[in-house]
Parts: C-alpha cells; structure tokens; sequence
C-alpha cells in the first residue's frame, strides 16, 4: 500500500475521533447546562468564552442571583475535547466586581476574556429584566 494512501486512512481515522470527541464535550456541555437550569429557578446566567489556536481554550458558566452574589461558577479548559466542566467552590457567594479583581482571572488572558463575557451577558439579561429575576434561561440564548 503506497504512503499517500496510509496518510489518508490515518487522517481519515483522526477526522472521525475528533468528530467523535466533539459529539461527546457537546453532550456534556448540555448535560451541564440542563443541570443548571433544574437547579436554579431565579438569577442570571453568563458564560464566556476564550479560545486559542495554540493555547488551551477557556468556556466559563457563571450562575448570579437575584441579590448578585455568585451561586455557582463553572470552568472548562484545556486544547482537546476531553476537557470538562469543573466548579470553583471558592467562588460562591462572591459579587462580580470581586471575581474581577482576583488574580485567578488577571492571570491568563483567556479566563479574564471568558469572564468579561459572562459578566456582559448577565448585566445584559438584567437590564432586559429590571422588575423580575427569573432570567436565568434567559440569559444562557
């Protein structure tokens, strides 16, 4: 069998695990977020995202509640589809401006960037609800 052929087969092959890898970070991504939305009933939902063409990629849930204080704050990083979802317990109870300010995400680039954009989305949902704070599927469109 001529190497060109080979080459083929094996790209063939890693085309097909990374199809199969993304198909299952996709089933847990839901999973997570079908978790959170059973969980909580009320507050607000961001998630941010950073990603990077050599670095590793950074997704970030974060779930505020009415009153503004973390309730939950999820990560998942890492540069192939096995990363998964973990929770930063520290973090609960915590009011956005603080988690701004800690050097967990001034550190790197790309936790900084995901949490920026959690952040925007959920001031975003609070605006669009100023009388009610059952926005938290809201939030995650």
């Amino acid at each position: 069998m001529p190497i060109w052929q080979i080459a083929l087969i094996l790209l063939t092959v890693m085309w097909v695990l990374q199809a199969v890898g993304t198909w299952l970070q996709m089933r847990h991504y839901r999973n997570v977020m079908r978790s959170i939305e059973g969980r909580w009933t009320d507050g607000y939902l961001g998630i941010g995202n950073a990603r990077s063409s050599l670095g590793r990629g950074v997704i970030l849930m974060v779930v505020v509640g009415p009153d503004g204080c973390v309730r939950e704050l999820l990560t998942m990083e890492g540069r192939s589809v096995l990363a998964k979802f973990s929770p930063l317990e520290q973090f609960r109870g915590c009011n956005l401006a603080s988690l701004r300010e800690h050097e967990m995400f001034n550190s790197r680039r790309g936790r900084a960037q995901a949490l920026d954009q959690a952040i925007q989305q959920i001031e975003k949902a609070k605006s669009r609800q100023p009388g009610s704070s059952a926005a938290l599927s809201e939030s995650a469109a």
